[in-house]
C-alpha cells in the first residue's frame, strides 16, 4: 500500500481498482532501472580483484 499510495501516488479507488499485475507493472515503471546480473566470468574477476581476507588491520 505505500507503493501504490507514496511512490505511484495512486488515490484508494485506483489502487483497489488495480489487478496484480498492473500494479506490479506500475511500480517497475517508477523504480530505478536495473542492469542484467553479472556473468559468472565478471564475477570471478571482481573476487580476484577484491578477495576477502580475515586481515582485520584495514
Amino acid at each position: 500500500m505505500a507503493a501504490g499510495f507514496g511512490l505511484l501516488r495512486l488515490s484508494p479507488d485506483a489502487f483497489w481498482a488495480m489487478t496484480p499485475v498492473e500494479f506490479g507493472h506500475a511500480v517497475r515503471a517508477r523504480s530505478p532501472a536495473r542492469g542484467p546480473a553479472p556473468l559468472r566470468a565478471d564475477l570471478a574477476a571482481l573476487m580476484r580483484a577484491f578477495p576477502d581476507t580475515l586481515d582485520q588491520e584495514n
